[in-house]
């Protein structure tokens, strides 16, 4: 596979950000052409699974611990500001804000061209198959930190 066919699939980093391109597709919208609301929440989850993968976290190396373990939503804020529509070329811009214990904190917008659509602050936490709280693991943090946001992490 080609650079720029990776690219189209996993995006790339500005900076401490990461982009991942999205094409509205058919699928994504409602009986208007617009994208169903619900359908941002899989952008959102798109945009911080890619980044994590190129940064190389994986989330089947996480589950095939010792003692498996997993990312989670504790808590979502999203604002939609503006709709995205039918064969859109959306940019997601995932940025994380914080790390502490068993949570992670991201704040992600969708942006078509200049313009921000919509937009989410993101708090996940590490848990086991339990369902019980763990810490996110020394080598993760470590691969994470260079990219945390040293300011907060607004995307606006």
């Amino acid at each position: 596979m080609s650079m720029s066919e990776r690219l189209r699939y996993s995006g790339w980093f500005v900076g401490i950000t990461h982009v991942l391109p999205i094409r509205v597709y058919y699928e994504d919208t409602d009986i208007s052409g617009i994208v169903y609301h619900a359908n941002y929440l899989r952008y959102f989850e798109r945009g911080r699974s890619e980044f994590l993968r190129l940064a190389g976290i994986h989330h089947m190396v996480m589950l095939a611990n010792a003692e498996p373990i997993a990312w989670t939503i504790r808590k979502i804020d999203i604002d939609y500001a503006k709709a995205a529509r039918l064969d859109d070329e959306l940019e997601v811009h995932t940025r994380y804000t914080a790390m502490s214990g068993a949570r992670l904190a991201a704040a992600q917008i969708v942006r078509r061209g200049g313009t921000d659509l919509v937009s989410a602050n993101v708090e996940a936490a590490i848990i086991n198959m339990d369902g019980k709280p763990r810490r996110i693991p020394e080598e993760v943090r470590a691969k994470l930190q260079p990219y945390l946001a040293v300011d907060g992490g607004s995307l606006a």
